[in-house]
């Protein structure tokens, strides 16, 4: 039987083929032979459609092991501060984005970082009163565990004079018995962000959303569709969306039957302490999976928060702060107690550990499930590991633990600065924040991922950021890592964390036809991040972005 499309002409690094590979054939949405161009001109039939990769690199397509498809969609509407730093600046931007956007409830940016009114100071409401004041505005930090708001916003939310928002998050007052503006984590941020369209239904800590009328479900799964298209866009095939809820799960299942995702969606249902073990049983509420496209059999769970919201638990105390090491957001009997039921029910645990002592306790939990429930291929993760103790490095490969990873959060990366962060985590943590070449040399799997839109999307633009990764000190350990390990991560590694490397993260027979076509040259991206480019991507055999048709 002919292919149903065939490339040609391509360059297959020996990371992914044998020597001499240069074309592939595709049939049914899988990869159905692989060889020189002269073997699968053999494949072409009268119906066949045939690429010419004109010499451009070809790689599976890539996985995006950690992200927000519903945020990420959300924020590709929302004002872009990323860049932008000073008052005057951000001002300017803001009533630009204010006259384009004339109808919004909430004015909102997001990628703001720490900083961007200057290295010795936060952003308060009466800096978002300058700029507006007669309208909700809200910047959403870089790390989206933080947000300010101005007064009218606050007014709005019922939270001018603050409120109790549970362990964990706080509304920031000021002397004068007013809030300042700042919000640190996500259940303070929700009352601001309850003011928008959304009503902060892509919010980390929206878990209900029984009964939501449909003109709203219809606007929501075109956000998520759009994220889709935008994945697709930056070579991205297969996503695994780290804040599930069974909203969430109703959405995706509707885009993916409809045939609406180009990409495909692993999600894992959020919990937090107040769930419990009981709460994995929750996870049953997402229904049934979508094969091939929408896949479940996880939780994710929030050990603690960021460095610079002073959230991130620490095995030792933060500088200058004696006694002070944050609160664990699940307390560690309570996490342990969930990691057992999941692992009992075969589940797949994904933990957000930023601290060093969120990582330490999150391997506590892991190895509570082993020791009550037996060893199990059970692929456990942690997400982030921004800083671990040398002694816990040494855990991670006998449990089979996953380091799940992003290349754009370390400071002094994608154009992060290097303040707050570096001093809030202390510098007798640096030898050993985001440590790739320290996970990668013990051998255990490494993913990567952006967590987008907390950082930007494009694989190319990570890989770029951890070629050209820079130690913070003389005396520190260079974390880079090679190209081809970058690529195995975004690929075999994110397969391997999600479980479906057996069709997914390389380029084989029988493998789902998942690719990317790269313009430039790969190597090149230790140089410039735009040495490289996507041309053309493929889920399931179907092209899902082409540069020449963008």
């Amino acid at each position: 039987m002919p292919a149903t499309l065939v490339i040609l002409n391509a360059k297959i690094r020996p990371l992914f083929a044998a020597k001499g590979t240069t074309a592939l054939a595709l049939r049914d949405g899988r990869i159905a032979a692989m060889g020189g161009d002269a073997d699968m001109r053999g494949e072409i039939g009268p119906d066949t459609e045939v690429i010419d990769a004109d010499g451009r690199e070809l790689l599976p397509g890539f996985i995006e092991s950690h992200l927000h498809l519903f945020m990420g969609g959300a924020s590709l509407s929302m004002l872009d501060l990323g860049e932008t730093f000073g008052f005057e600046a951000t001002r300017e931007a803001f009533l630009a984005f204010i006259a384009q956007n004339p109808a919004d409830d909430l004015i909102s940016g997001f990628a703001t970082n720490y900083t961007i009114f200057g290295e010795d100071r936060r952003p308060n409401r009466h800096d978002l009163d300058r700029i507006c004041a007669d309208r909700p505005i809200c910047l959403n930090s870089v790390d989206l565990h933080c947000a300010w708001a101005n007064t009218r916003a606050l007014e709005l939310a019922g939270i001018l004079q603050g409120a109790d928002v549970g362990a964990g998050s706080e509304v920031v007052m000021g002397a004068d018995g007013l809030a300042t503006g700042e919000l640190r984590e996500f259940a303070a941020m929700q009352r601001v962000k309850s003011l928008s369209r959304l009503q902060g239904r892509d919010g980390m800590d929206q878990m209900g959303l029984d009964e939501v009328p449909e003109e709203h479900r219809a606007y929501d799964r075109a956000l998520i569709a759009e994220a889709g298209a935008y994945c697709a866009r930056h070579g991205i095939t297969h996503a695994v969306n780290m804040d599930g809820t069974p909203y969430q799960a109703s959405l995706m299942r509707e885009l993916a039957q409809a045939g609406e995702m180009p990409v495909r969606v692993s999600l894992p249902l959020k919990l937090a302490q107040a769930d419990g073990a009981e709460g994995v049983a929750r996870i049953d509420q997402f229904g049934p999976e979508v094969p091939g496209w929408l896949s479940f059999g996880r939780i994710k769970l929030f050990m603690d928060g960021v460095y610079d919201t002073w959230t991130a638990l620490t095995v030792s105390d933060y500088p200058d702060q004696p006694g002070f090491r944050s609160e664990p957001l699940i307390d560690p009997e309570i996490f342990k107690a969930i990691c057992i039921e999941a692992d009992r029910r075969g589940l797949q645990v994904a933990t957000h550990a930023v601290g060093d002592g969120a990582v330490r306790a999150s391997i506590d939990g892991y190895e509570a499930a082993a020791l009550a429930n037996g060893t199990r291929d059970a692929r456990h993760r942690i997400e982030h590991i921004d800083t671990i103790a040398e002694e816990d490095l040494e855990r991670l490969k006998p449990l089979g633990i996953l380091a799940s990873m992003q290349p754009v959060h370390p400071p002094g990366s994608a154009g992060l600065p290097l303040e707050p962060t570096t001093s809030i985590m202390g510098r007798d943590r640096w030898a050993h924040a985001f440590p790739w070449r320290m996970i990668r040399d013990r051998d255990v799997p490494l993913a990567f991922g952006t967590d987008w839109p907390v950082s930007p999307l494009s694989p190319l633009y990570a890989i770029h950021c951890a070629l050209t990764r820079r130690p913070w000190a003389e005396d520190m350990p260079d974390q880079r890592i090679s190209l081809d390990a970058c690529l195995a991560a975004y690929s075999m590694g994110g397969a391997y964390a999600d479980f479906c490397e057996t069709r997914r993260g390389a380029l084989k027979p029988g493998y789902d036809a998942d690719l990317v076509l790269i313009d430039g040259a790969l190597e090149g991206l230790a140089d410039s991040a735009e040495a490289a480019s996507v041309y053309m991507t493929l889920c399931n055999g179907e092209i899902t972005y082409e540069a020449d048709r963008a």
